[in-house]
């Protein structure tokens, strides 16, 4: 059984399983989730206020971000005992992206950021009492589905980008038609699908007796997946907007 979360995969805990006196914990995974989502939410202040004052740094900040968090995410799922260190080295670098791609969108649609915060973490908050009373269980089926989803929407991206060498556009992904909002409220969907396999994921580490550095990891984890939703509902706000 796979997730969808490349940071995250059935092995991913019991690889390390009883490596290490302390194991993590459910509670101690939420706890440094939160302590990830405010060193992301500093760094993507700092970049907005930037951004407000037309500070000419901002451009270099967010390639400082996307480049340096790439690394730090690399880093993270192939040292996995490095997560205590690389996993809020990844947050304070994604903040940087965020907070440049949110300003732009801002300027476009004054408070559009506001909104989208909100709905992720209201998302967020949805998904855990869900999944915790057990409205939506992870299984097998539904696995197998978000995977697959996930992934078809991964490639989709993929080759968009690649015709966009060409100069060929896919109206799909940024038209505020009825298909293309469809299509991003699909995607929202998906991503938030899968906070559920990472909430399970993160259970399935703690039941297993996971050492207490893969609480940083799993928090890792799911930071990688509420990033993706927020700027998957960043796109949908501005496509509702534009109507």
């Amino acid at each position: 059984m796979r997730g969808s979360n490349p940071a995250l995969n059935p092995g991913t805990f019991t690889s390390v399983a009883g490596t290490a006196t302390a194991g993590m914990t459910v509670q101690g995974t939420i706890n440094k989730t939160g302590l990830l989502v405010l060193l992301t939410m500093a760094s993507a202040t700092w970049t907005w206020s930037l951004a407000a004052e037309g500070s000419p740094s901002v451009g270099p900040l967010v390639l400082l971000g996307l480049l340096g968090g790439l690394g730090a995410a690399l880093a993270t799922v192939f040292a996995k005992r490095w997560a205590p260190v690389t996993a809020p080295i990844y947050a304070l670098l994604e903040g940087l992206v965020l907070g440049g791609v949110s300003a732009l969108y801002n300027v476009a649609s004054h408070g559009i950021a506001i909104q989208a915060v909100g709905l992720t973490f209201g998302t967020l908050v949805v998904m855990l009492l869900a999944y915790s009373a057990g409205v939506i269980r992870v299984t097998q089926r539904f696995r197998t589905v978000v995977v697959a989803a996930t992934g078809a929407i991964a490639l989709f991206y993929i080759v968009s980008m690649a015709l966009g060498f060409f100069h060929v556009g896919v109206p799909m992904l940024y038209s505020s038609s009825p298909l293309g909002i469809a299509f991003s409220v699909a995607v929202v969907a998906i991503a938030a699908f899968n906070l559920a396999i990472d909430f399970d994921f993160i259970q399935a580490g703690a039941a297993a007796g996971a050492p207490r550095f893969m609480e940083w990891y799993g928090a890792f984890g799911v930071m990688v997946t509420l990033i993706w939703l927020y700027l998957e509902i960043l796109r949908l706000l501005s496509k509702l907007r534009s109507r």
